[in-house]
Parts: C-alpha cells; sequence; structure tokens
C-alpha cells in the first residue's frame, strides 16, 4: 500500500494527488482511520483443519469471488485517461464487487459492458429529476443495487496547498452521465432536505435494492433498515466530511450490534490496507469491505496503457484477498461465515 501511494503520488499532479489523499477540515479523521483497524487484536484458533478454505461471499444475493470490493471515488480518469473502465475490468477479473460513484467520468453503459458485477453510489441532488434521470441511466446499463450516499447535505470543505484539481483536469473527466440542460447550477447543489423516506423514493424509482452510506450510529442503522434498506454501509466517507468523526473501525460494532437479527447486511469502508483490517472488519460484523484510495493508487500505478491500469487494479485487489486467504487460515477459519465475534478483542 505504502509503495503504491508512493508511486501515484510521483506520478499525479500535486493537485490530484492532494484531492485522492485529503480529508476535510484538519484531517483528523482521515489520519486515524487506519490506526483504528490497526488497535484491533485477534484471538485465532487453533488445530483447525486449514487445508481448503474459500473466500467467495454474497452481498444482496450477488456472488463473489472476494469479500473486498471498490468503494466509490470520484476522478478515476484523473488517475488514468480509462477511469471507471479500467477499474471496473480489474475488478471483474478478480469477482469483486464495484461501487460506481454518480460523478464517474465515464458511461454508466460503459462500466455495464465490462461485466463487473456494479452498484451506483448515489447522491440527491435539488432538482429530483435530474437524479432521477441519472439513476435510470445506471438501472438500464446493469447497476444492481443503489448505495445512498447519506452524510453529505454539504461537501466538507478542503484545504488545498495551492491549485484545486478542477483548476488541472477536464471537465468531462467527471459526471459524464449528467446533462443539466440547461438547468441552474443549484440543480446539481447537494439536497438538503433528505429524510428516511428518501430510501422508499429511490426503491420506487429504480426497483433496486438500497443501500445507506455513511452510517455511524445504532439508532441511524435502525432507522434507515425501517425504512427500507437493505443494508447499511459504515463509512465517514473516507474523512472527508464531518472532521473528527468517529472511525468506522471503533462504529462498526454498535452498528452491527442494532442490525443483529434485523436481515439487513452490513459493509464498511474507511481505512482498511491489509488482510487483517479485512478480516477484523468481517470478525466485527461486516458481510464486505470496500476501498477506496488503494484503488486510485494502483490505477495510477499500474502502467500508461488501460490493460496496465486494470491490471494494477486487478493486482491490488487479488493481492489483498491472497492475503486475506492466509489469515483466515492462521485465524482457523475456512469460510468468510465462520469469521465471527469471538475472533477479535
Amino acid at each position: 500500500m505504502d509503495e503504491l501511494r508512493r508511486i501515484a503520488t510521483e506520478r499525479l499532479p500535486a493537485p490530484v494527488s492532494e484531492y485522492f489523499n485529503q480529508g476535510s477540515a484538519d484531517g483528523i479523521s482521515v489520519a486515524a482511520a487506519s490506526a483504528a483497524w490497526d488497535r484491533i487484536r485477534f484471538r485465532p484458533r487453533v488445530l483447525r483443519d486449514v487445508s481448503s478454505v474459500s473466500t467467495a461471499t454474497t452481498v444482496l444475493g450477488i456472488e463473489l469471488s472476494t469479500p473486498v470490493g471498490a468503494a466509490p471515488t470520484a476522478m478515476h480518469r484523473a488517475a488514468h485517461p480509462m477511469g471507471e473502465v479500467a477499474t471496473a475490468r480489474g475488478a471483474a477479473a478478480v469477482g469483486a464487487l464495484m461501487e460506481v460513484s454518480t460523478n464517474c467520468g465515464v458511461t454508466f453503459e460503459q462500466i455495464g459492458a465490462t461485466g463487473v458485477r456494479w452498484w451506483l453510489q448515489s447522491y440527491i441532488w435539488r432538482d429530483r429529476g435530474l437524479t432521477k434521470s441519472v439513476l435510470q441511466q445506471a438501472v438500464d446499463a446493469g447497476a444492481s443495487a443503489v448505495v445512498l450516499t447519506a452524510d453529505t447535505p454539504v461537501v466538507g470543505r478542503k484545504h488545498n496547498a495551492g491549485q484545486s484539481v478542477y483548476d488541472v483536469v477536464p471537465d468531462e473527466y467527471i459526471r459524464a452521465n449528467v446533462d443539466p440542460g440547461g438547468l441552474p447550477d443549484s440543480a446539481l447543489e447537494h439536497a438538503d432536505d433528505l429524510t428516511p423516506d428518501t430510501i422508499g423514493w429511490l426503491r420506487d424509482v429504480t426497483g433496486l435494492p438500497v443501500v445507506v452510506k455513511g452510517v455511524l450510529r445504532a439508532d441511524d442503522a435502525r432507522t434507515v433498515v425501517a425504512a427500507g434498506a437493505a443494508a447499511v454501509q459504515v463509512s465517514n466517507h473516507g474523512g472527508r466530511q464531518l472532521d473528527q468523526s468517529v472511525a468506522t473501525a471503533d462504529a462498526l460494532p454498535e452498528v452491527a450490534a442494532a442490525m443483529h437479527d434485523s436481515g439487513a447486511e452490513i459493509y464498511v469502508d474507511g481505512g482498511i490496507r491489509s488482510a487483517e483490517h479485512v478480516l477484523a472488519a468481517l470478525a466485527l460484523g461486516a458481510r464486505a469491505v470496500f476501498v477506496g484510495r488503494p484503488v486510485l493508487w494502483a490505477l495510477t500505478a499500474g502502467g500508461a496503457s488501460g490493460e496496465g491500469a486494470a491490471d494494477g487494479v486487478a493486482d491490488l485487489l487479488r493481492g489483498l484477498t491472497d492475503e486475506f486467504k492466509e489469515v483466515m487460515m492462521l485465524a482457523g477459519a475456512t469460510t468468510v461465515g465462520e469469521i465471527t465475534s469471538d475472533l477479535v478483542v
């Protein structure tokens, strides 16, 4: 991970590298994310037959080869011109799930054509008609769930050392699926009037299950599931929204306890950088984990060709999965279902 970040930092224009890596405000949450996972300690089982181990799992009924997926991030084309197409090819090659940003720089049809299993991460804009148009495009292109980002009524402030990323990348690197059609700029402002009823609206518009991303509290988890969410994603937006928000490693146990016997699935992102982190997340109650910044680093470091960029993402996800299989063996678990809370302190 450190090597990927180093290579990406060397290759990318400074404003792009800063955009990928920065957090909001003073960067306290983003700096604390990985350390929170590092604090977890394991209680491995011994004398278990681990001669046959599988990392396969399902999320919302989708069969996957790995519980490690790609989190939704913008500006993939700033990492490599092929952008999300290369990311999708890399994820598809290893049987991983991809969450696609509403702000992605390629069409949903291009992503769907790669064969990747993917969900649309959705912001709700002030103009619901424009939001609905983008949602329908995603459904038509094969998205199998909608990931409602619930922690962004406004975009958390960022402090840039120099130029902004928007000063150095072309406009077409974001929102390739959005046609404002002469609407005012305010139409694309984040809606600040969302309620649990928004979940039902998304289900009605798309006919797809809804995952609510940005949940850090037990009461919010119970509320969104009661409103119809099929899953919650424990996330603090990569430390890019409210700074000093609790680390996802610390929030996950509370949310998992609240979701016990609810039938809803739980996922987590934020600071996951190793196979041990993946093991910890699953033991604490997550069904799958998502990595964001490392995918962008891998996309950058993979090489100049589109094939190289896709291979970079595939190598990242495959490497994490292979190492996850190893730590499963060391923990005495042969399937992801055997990764239970008794494995962690």
